[in-house]
């Protein structure tokens, strides 16, 4: 009775930091609310984003306390650590919610925790309060295909460009979360790459090009670099090296997964091919690279 009074509790870590997090939401929304009406009277818009980012990284240091020292897990970094603020285009492998805090924990080490914003699924627009709020801080929200709306992701990132807003953009080029269970998904993935003459790849999606693509054309002058992440979660591979899903946001928070790897590169604008097939070709080729390291820092 004892033990599964024990066990019961332990299951029950994220209870604490959901209710934070979740429960300052609305108070965090009306304070930026308060100064979004205020600024309508200032000049300019650059006032407002620079308060705005601040907001942003107050909320979001303590989503990362949670994360980085009440869960236990062990953050591995690898590779190129830049330690200086920067102009980038984050590119990375999607498995999962915690992906998202993933490019904080590399912002916040560079005091660019602020200037996180993210390109994301039209669907996730109609998230309650996150959703409205990450296009109010400059996410851009795009449809796949034909109905992407190549425009309109160009003017908001020209907007940004016009106040001088640092950008920290984070972009998942697979488009959806690689996981293991969704094998239609997967077959649908590798049977396209098979078509473009592309290598097939199996622990990640053949990534998209459309939204990185028209980031990097429109924003070419005002980058610094882009950073190219790989994220593994410890125990996504068996010793039979067979994929398992990655953890959700809860099995995080309650220490089910006690290691990330993460591996950046970061590559200087001079080295990406700016014309749209041949980045097609370079983006697959660092996805490939992707797919050949993940199952040696998931296990």
């Amino acid at each position: 009775m004892l033990l599964s009074l024990v066990l019961h509790t332990y299951s029950m870590r994220y209870v604490l930091p959901a209710a934070v997090m979740l429960g300052t939401a609305p108070t965090y929304i009306l304070a930026w609310l308060g100064w979004r009406l205020f600024s309508l009277f200032l000049p300019g818009a650059r006032i407002y984003q620079e308060v705005d980012d601040r907001f942003y990284t107050i909320y979001q240091s303590m989503v990362l306390f949670f994360f980085e020292n009440y869960t236990g897990v062990q953050i591995i970094l690898y590779g190129d650590l830049p330690k200086h603020k920067e102009n980038i285009i984050y590119l990375s492998n999607h498995q999962c919610t915690v992906d998202w805090i993933v490019a904080d924990i590399l912002a916040i080490r560079q005091n660019a925790l602020g200037h996180v914003r993210y390109v994301l699924k039209n669907g996730l627009k109609w998230l309650p309060l996150y959703g409205w709020y990450f296009s109010q801080h400059g996410g851009i929200y795009v449809k796949r295909s034909a109905k992407f709306n190549e425009m309109e992701m160009r003017n908001k990132l020209q907007r940004q460009m016009d106040t001088g807003t640092p950008t920290y953009l984070v972009i998942f080029p697979e488009g959806t979360r690689y996981n293991p269970e969704l094998t239609k998904v997967i077959s649908a993935s590798q049977t396209y790459a098979a078509e473009q003459g592309l290598a097939v790849l199996k622990h990640v999606l053949t990534p998209r090009i459309k939204a990185t693509y028209v980031a990097f054309d429109c924003m070419k002058n005002y980058l610094d670099a882009i950073y190219d992440v790989t994220v593994a979660y410890e125990g996504t591979v068996d010793q039979m090296g067979k994929r398992k899903e990655a953890p959700s946001m809860t099995e995080f928070l309650c220490k089910e997964c006690p290691k990330v790897h993460i591996h950046i590169d970061r590559i200087d604008k001079k080295d990406i091919p700016e014309e749209q097939l041949s980045m097609r070709r370079w983006l697959h080729d660092r996805f490939e690279i992707k797919d050949n390291t993940m199952p040696y820092r998931a296990e």
